[in-house]
């Protein structure tokens, strides 16, 4: 049986955070991933997406970021459990709580820590992909410069289309956006920039068919009281947004509103020793912000450090000082 301090449930922004600060505190930490690669789902969806947000970089791509975050916890030895879920949680005679894992370990610690973003997630599918076998859809773009020179069809009206409308127009040989209708749900300054660009938009539209022999080569896109037309495309990137779900995390006993979990001021939630910080978490007045999951993480680690022991103190003082 494995044993920690404190368990991290997610290895995206807020719970690689999460295990610096508490490897500050002296505490030893597991971090808890369904996912093969730390970083949650920057890495898994938007690696290459440049984040403006977060306190002290004017700019820096996701990739980045993770990297560094896992850099700056490296020092204190974070023990990494990922491709693997965290099913079930119990509490053993001392009140500690024990994690069963997907993969038939038991992890026990003296507090939990969920920073599980979203929960899991999956891509909705473009039903004229389902009846294609071959390649050349995509659900997000892992690597930029794969697409360099390809001719690129967008499907899709929110946020994550223009983004990838805005990085790819400058490497790849065309850009088309399709959207089911003629209002997009993404950022009003963000549709602005890229309709100054040479991206070709067409709304009340959709891809009827997928086109080409083991690989993408054309879209069949019906605009509505049109004719069909052809577009070619090298890759269709299917930006359809995803839906999520808490997973096992439903059936710990958590006060959830929606999928979110509630929690207090301290970042605890209604069981013993078991704190929520990130999009994860919900309470009067939050914002879903990396910047705010990083506060929540510091929040957390340190009421968690209180509840493994009471006698340390909640405020460990500014790392400056420590050095």
């Amino acid at each position: 049986m494995l044993e920690v301090d404190l368990a991290i449930v997610g290895a995206g922004p807020t719970g690689l955070f999460a295990a610096y600060y508490a490897g500050f505190r002296g505490l030893s930490t597991a971090v808890i991933d369904a996912l093969p690669e730390p970083g949650g789902q920057i890495t898994a969806m938007y690696p290459e997406k440049v984040i403006y947000d977060v306190a002290g970089f004017p700019a820096i791509r996701g990739r980045e970021l993770v990297a560094n975050l896992v850099e700056q916890a490296a020092p204190y030895n974070p023990r990494y459990l990922l491709g693997v879920r965290a099913e079930q949680l119990s509490y053993g005679a001392d009140g500690r709580p024990v994690l069963a894992l997907g993969d038939g370990e038991s992890l026990t610690c003296g507090a939990v820590l969920i920073t599980g973003g979203l929960g899991s997630f999956t891509a909705r599918p473009l039903p004229a992909a389902e009846s294609f076998r071959g390649t050349g859809i995509v659900f997000f773009v892992k690597q930029l410069d794969a697409l360099a020179g390809q001719d690129v069809v967008i499907v899709g009206g929110g946020d994550s289309a223009f983004d990838w409308a805005l990085a790819l127009q400058p490497i790849a040989k065309s850009v088309t956006m399709i959207h089911r209708r003629d209002k997009f749900r993404a950022h009003a300054a963000t549709v602005a920039r890229v309709q100054q660009l040479p991206v070709q938009m067409i709304v009340n539209a959709e891809v009827s068919a997928i086109l080409g022999d083991g690989r993408v080569s054309a879209c069949e896109v019906t605009v509505r009281g049109e004719p069909p037309r052809i577009v070619p495309a090298d890759t269709v990137v299917a930006a359809l947004g995803f839906t999520a779900d808490l997973g096992p995390l439903a059936d710990w006993g958590l006060t959830l509103n929606r999928r979110h979990i509630v929690v207090d001021s301290t970042t605890a939630t209604n069981l013993p020793r078991v704190f929520a910080a990130g999009d994860i978490s919900e309470y009067p007045g939050k914002v879903r912000l990396i910047a705010t999951g990083f506060g929540e993480a510091a929040t957390a680690v340190n009421n968690a450090a209180v509840a493994i022991d009471p006698s340390a103190h909640l405020f460990p003082g500014h790392s400056s000082d420590v050095g």
